[in-house]
């Protein structure tokens, strides 16, 4: 290949190679056109399609929540419906502990109980809780926070798990 002199046009066999070669005439400003606007289409539909797919998931995710919040609410009210009445609860035994055992504590609120405090124990079982947390318990569930074994009168009391 022979070098090139700056400022001389480069020869190519099919022609000279320069400005204004690049020019667009007739059927190729039609052509670039016709692609211009298939692109600009495309990237429209494109940008349509994400557009209602994002919208569908959304409808789809809002129904999925109301369905969970209606059968958390159900299952929510089963266990309110579960729990044991307040005359029930009222009637559970209450003494103040005048010397706890080695790390006696109420499993519901994890602190130690302490000589002088008051504690409800449950029948059946007889575990100990301080009132205001046992008592919250029980209106929600209707057996030991502990054992779990059943409060309800006439009930077998269920083993703890292992």
């Amino acid at each position: 290949m022979a070098s090139q002199e700056p400022g001389q046009r480069f020869h190519w066999h099919y022609g000279e190679l320069d400005d204004k070669n690049f020019q667009l005439h007739g059927r190729s400003s039609i052509l670039v056109a016709v692609i211009v606007f298939s692109v600009l289409l495309l990237f429209t539909l494109l940008c349509l399609y994400v557009r209602w797919t994002c919208r569908y998931r959304r409808q789809e995710a809002v129904v999925s929540v109301s369905n969970h919040r209606s059968a958390s609410t159900s299952r929510q009210s089963t266990l309110v419906s579960s729990g044991l009445d307040q005359a029930a609860i009222d009637a559970l035994p209450v003494c103040i502990v005048s010397s706890p055992a080695d790390e006696a504590q109420c499993s519901i609120c994890l602190s130690n109980l302490v000589a002088g405090q008051k504690v409800k124990h449950l029948r059946g079982c007889n575990h100990g809780f301080h009132p205001e947390c046992v008592d919250e318990w029980l209106k929600g569930q209707s057996s030991c926070p502990l054992c779990r074994a059943s409060l309800i009168t006439g009930s077998a009391p269920l083993e703890a798990p292992v």
